[in-house]
């Protein structure tokens, strides 16, 4: 027992996350192999089977799950106490795991991280990009950068940057099918629906001066990637709901134009992470930095940077 290093808990923590050895070698950026042998020594360490492993999959014994609960506290204890060390001599350091959302993710989010980690060479940071509202607890992830105000309430929420959604099409759907006058007129639309984390697939709610008002949206296209849907609509395939930063350029081209102005969707963006890590010197560090970038990209007029 007393052979037991923090370093085999995390490979079997990850192993438990992912459901695999693979997925967690990936996550790792070790072999499977390495992975294997790693919780291998660690059921020997212990004198425990924690996984039955079978060609198809890996399932965790009831002794797996007592460890895994007591692994994830002894981490969890590890890292406050490193964060606490770091704050002292007001340098993050150590491992940072951050999600966002595929368009988000990719064209903002990112440039900012690689900042981020050439501000604070000794912070190790993983990101990574999902279509779905992302379990942070759950998958092992300290920050989620997310666009949309429904945030479970157990979560702490800092907002980055204001945001809202907005109706676009491009000239050619409307000089061929006209233009709606009112929110009701979408019903009779082509309209582009997204399936991307927190939309609902085929129902739009949209904030207006009457306040919110719903309306079913349906067409010969739907996609999970708001780059699609914008690119559908450039070429006149239909009305598309979608963030004024990812549609500002399609809007200042001429490619695209806004309408009904009148009705937003609120899609802020912010920064959640579990309350344990409300502490945290190193997510405190990624959020203000985050915030603080965002803000800037915000009022050059640009998309967020």
């Amino acid at each position: 027992m007393n052979n037991v290093e923090n370093s085999d808990l995390r490979v079997f923590v990850a192993v438990v996350r992912k459901g695999s050895f693979s997925a967690a070698a990936t996550e790792l950026a070790m072999s499977p192999a390495f992975v294997s042998k790693r919780v291998g020594i660690l059921e020997e360490n212990l004198g425990v089977q924690l996984f039955e492993r079978s060609t198809r999959r890996v399932v965790i014994t009831d002794d797996g799950e007592q460890v895994y609960g007591r692994a994830q506290r002894i981490l969890e204890q590890l890292d406050d106490m490193v964060d606490e060390l770091q704050q002292r001599h007001s340098e993050p350091a150590g491992r940072l795991r951050i999600c966002s959302s595929f368009g988000f993710g990719r064209k903002v989010v990112a440039p900012v991280i690689a900042q981020l980690a050439a501000s604070h060479p000794k912070l190790q940071i993983r990101f990574e990009v999902f279509d779905r509202l992302v379990d942070t607890v759950a998958e092992g992830f300290d920050l989620d950068v997310r666009i949309g105000d429904d945030i479970h309430p157990q979560m702490v929420a800092r907002k980055l940057m204001d945001n809202h959604r907005i109706l676009c099409a491009a000239p050619s759907y409307l000089a061929r099918h006209g233009t709606p006058k009112v929110l009701a007129d979408l019903a009779g639309h082509q309209c582009l629906a997204i399936k991307e984390r927190d939309h609902p697939l085929g129902t739009w709610r949209l904030h207006g001066r009457h306040g919110e008002e719903t309306v079913r949206v349906s067409g010969a296209l739907s996609t999970n990637h708001g780059e699609i849907a914008l690119r559908w609509a450039e070429e006149g395939a239909g009305i598309v709901l979608r963030s004024q930063w990812d549609a500002r350029a399609y809007l200042d081209s001429g490619a695209l134009v806004q309408l009904l102005p009148e009705y937003t969707q609120p899609a802020n963006v912010w920064a959640v992470y579990p309350q344990r890590l409300a502490g945290s010197g190193r997510v405190r560090v990624c959020v203000e930095f985050l915030r603080r970038h965002l803000a800037q990209g915000e009022q050059a007029g640009g998309a967020p940077a």
